[in-house]
């Protein structure tokens, strides 16, 4: 892993100039191809007037699958003829074929301006990420000799094509000998029958788990007809003795709990559990379909009331979103750290919804907060610096950090799991009832899981792999958020095709009015490999570094 200096620089130094003079000549990619290849309206010099730009030349640039070549345009500044010779080396010749200039490769540079391009065709037989070199020898006298070394990582996806598969680089169908076929047949016959019994066991599997969730929900919904609905409707919850005393009940607790992991999360629950009538419901900040979020008080024992958040859902919720909403709730118990919303309290009664209670200092969900920021017709409610940006995503970092040295992955780090008040001070929470209160950032992709596919690495994405690189890459979505001020990213992709966007190279596009330092700290956030991404302690010290600069100028 780079160390925490390289992530910084080296974006903004790839427009500045350092290196050896030669011969006046110009070698650059014109604006079209800046656009096409990184997304930026300029034009990139390697070398300008015979100065190299041993920056640029230092970056690796990755080339989409979609793209198959790349132009590059250069010109001589002087009448002396300037001779080259270039060439392609690649790292991997079984996913690539030979590229192909469509110039000469040996010649001299023209005293006209002249865009030549370089073909990086694909073998099509397997998916690869290919480092690649161009080089470009540059000779200005008998031992004057500048190589340029332009470093590519091209994509290269299999071609699923009938008309594609097995062919060599010579352009022949190698011939395979009968046993190859026989072993394949034997192989998917076993294929086939192990699909047919892993078929047979999720069935039977799913008709236990509908039998069981079933009859959980009518349990929780029968009881004494004075018991009244599943969720009482009264915003204000008393006691039932004249006495004013409270009893806790636990004694629905285990029909409530998650399956995955029953004995720790009752243990946590009998730890956090409080007793129902100190809870005061007043008015309600979220709502979805089976979700809800109150602002309420807690009354402690010596009769001090204390604001809280409470979340809850109504009596239209399964026993599985009960669950969920316990487990998920659950997640943060027992951390404390300034940037982190952990929660306060449980209660769960007969016949009545569980409560999840959270301490409350006018906080408000980032998510709607930075949505109010747009314009809108009575004005701008705040407008946000790119300082204050900097300053809430160094909030966020610091509260991920402290979760990873917890041994904790969040997995859906996004604006929406994230609370701020006035000041910008920001605290990130939990994901409980968010599939509900902010449905349109969820999608099911066939597999009976709504999941945040667009906050998601691409290893998470495609294998379900959880890390704290994963976490990383949504930081980078997250971060595109507070610049877009909330806007849905991938909004023009469906759901189903965003794992091909991705591993395609497509990345979310720079931010109107978004620094470039900015957007460089996103961009390394979402390479496709988890190791090449930065670390928080990686992305804490760059934005620290940006955040001074900031400060500078202020």
């Amino acid at each position: 892993m780079p160390s925490s200096s390289f992530w910084c620089p080296v974006f903004a130094a790839i427009f500045l100039f350092a290196g050896s003079c030669c011969a006046s000549w110009d070698l650059y990619l014109n604006l079209q191809e800046v656009k096409r290849l990184l997304g930026l309206s300029a034009e990139l010099y390697y070398v300008r007037n015979g100065v190299l730009n041993e920056y640029a030349l230092n970056f690796i640039v990755p080339v989409p699958a979609t793209m198959k070549e790349l132009h590059f345009t250069w010109q001589s500044l002087t009448s002396r003829p300037v001779s080259y010779s270039m060439a392609v080396e690649s790292q991997d010749d079984g996913a690539m074929l030979p590229a192909k200039f469509n110039i000469s490769a040996l010649g001299t540079i023209p005293t006209t301006v002249q865009t030549w391009s370089v073909m990086l065709p694909c073998s099509g037989v397997y998916d690869a990420e290919v480092n690649l070199v161009i080089s470009v020898n540059v000779t200005l006298g008998r031992n004057n000799v500048t190589q340029l070394n332009f470093r590519r990582r091209k994509i290269c996806l299999r071609d699923l094509s009938e008309n594609s598969s097995g062919v060599t680089q010579d352009g022949t169908r190698p011939e395979a000998p009968a046993a190859v076929y026989v072993a394949i047949s034997c192989v998917c016959a076993l294929a086939t029958l192990l699909a047919i019994a892993l078929l047979a066991c999720y069935l039977r599997t799913n008709k236990e788990t509908m039998h069981n969730s079933g009859r959980l929900l009518r349990e929780s919904r029968l009881g004494s007809s004075s018991s009244g609905p599943f969720l009482a409707p009264a915003p204000v919850l008393s006691c039932g003795s004249s006495s004013g005393s409270c009893a806790s009940s636990r004694h629905r607790t285990t029909a409530n709990i998650p399956p995955s992991n029953p004995a720790d999360l009752h243990h946590r629950i009998a730890q956090l559990t409080v007793q129902r009538c100190r809870v005061r419901l007043r008015s309600i900040v979220l709502e979805g379909t089976f979700g809800r979020v109150y602002r309420g008080t807690y009354t402690e024992e010596d009769g001090l009331e204390e604001e809280v958040l409470v979340k809850t859902v109504t009596d239209q919720a399964s026993s599985i979103q009960i669950s969920l909403l316990l487990q998920e709730g659950m997640a943060m118990y027992g951390l404390s750290h300034k940037n982190i919303l952990s929660i306060l309290g449980v209660s769960i009664e007969d016949h009545t919804a569980p409560f999840l209670i959270y301490p409350h200092q006018g906080y408000t969900n980032l998510k709607r907060f930075l949505q109010k920021c747009k314009l809108c017709p009575e004005g701008v409610a705040h407008t946000l610096t790119t300082q204050e940006v900097v300053d809430m995503a160094l909030q966020i970092i610091s509260g991920m950090q402290y979760l990873h040295k917890k041994r904790l992955l969040h997995k859906d780090l996004a604006t929406r799991n994230c609370v701020v008040d006035d000041k910008l001070r920001v605290q990130i929470t939990d994901n409980a009832l968010s599939r509900d209160l902010f449905p349109a950032d969820y999608h099911c992709l066939g597999d009976n899981e709504n999941r945040p596919v667009k906050w998601l690495a691409i290893e998470s994405l495609t294998h379900k792999t959880f890390s704290t690189f994963s976490d990383v890459w949504s930081f980078g979505v997250l971060l595109w958020e507070l610049t877009t001020l909330a806007q849905q990213p991938y909004v023009e992709v469906d759901p189903f095709e965003i794992a091909a966007y991705l591993r395609d190279g497509y990345r979310l596009a720079q931010p109107v009015n978004c620094p470039d330092e900015l957007f460089a700290v996103m961009a390394y956030c979402w390479a496709i490999s988890p190791e090449e991404r930065p670390t928080f302690s990686q992305l804490q010290v760059c934005l620290q570094e940006f955040y001074a600069q900031l400060t500078r100028y202020v």
